[in-house]
């Protein structure tokens, strides 16, 4: 596995076009986010998808697939926003938050079982970046490790997969806790399925 590093305060391009390259061929990347560090793969390529979810162990017709998008306007293409869920949105994103709604039709085959997806604009300039240069979301999937000390090193996280991911873009130490995912498929009613980093209030 290829390890790019990452300057507190600065997003290399050439670096983040590496990465791209490598998701639109089909790979996967791990990257930081403001919580977790995360597994991510184009969220365009099926094929991309149903690797990543059998390497993570997903059900994709089961569990909830999240995307990280580069900001509101990139979410608004892949989900259902309406004005009351956008008003959530745009108060709590960019921030550790997963938001939970419904699917619209440019999301690809793997997503048809599902109705819904989990949108994350994270609080982290080289996971927006991701988005951003790719041209559409990232398919994301957050790490796990043993211990603690694991989930948060670049170090470590780049020898738990390194069978499973082809390039980690080391932004220093991530955090050890996820994102709070709120449902909003219901906007007049808000529910915290998680709590995490993210504090949520109606």
């Amino acid at each position: 596995m290829k390890i790019l590093k990452f300057y507190p305060d600065s997003v290399n391009e050439r670096h983040i076009e590496e990465a791209v390259s490598v998701l639109r061929d089909g790979g996967v990347v791990v990257y930081p986010t403001d919580t977790l560090y995360a597994l991510g793969c184009n969220a365009l390529d099926n094929k991309a998808i149903v690797n990543l979810c059998r390497a993570k162990g997903l059900n994709p017709e089961k569990n909830l697939l999240s995307i990280v998008c580069s900001d509101l306007s990139q979410a608004a293409e892949y989900a259902r926003i309406d004005n009351r869920a956008f008003r959530y949105l745009r108060e709590y994103l960019p921030g550790p938050f997963t938001f939970i709604l419904n699917t619209s039709t440019t999301l690809p085959k793997v997503f048809k079982e599902r109705k819904t997806v989990g949108i994350r604009i994270p609080d982290n300039d080289i996971a927006r970046a991701l988005a951003e240069f790719l041209g559409n979301p990232v398919l994301s999937a957050s790490v796990e490790a043993e211990s603690e000390d694991d989930i948060v090193s670049p170090e470590s996280l780049a020898l738990i997969y390194k069978h499973t991911a082809d390039l980690l873009l080391d932004g220093g130490d991530g955090l050890a806790e996820g994102s709070t995912i709120v449902d909003l498929t219901d906007s007049s009613n808000p529910e915290i399925l998680r709590q995490g980093l993210g504090d949520f209030q109606e």
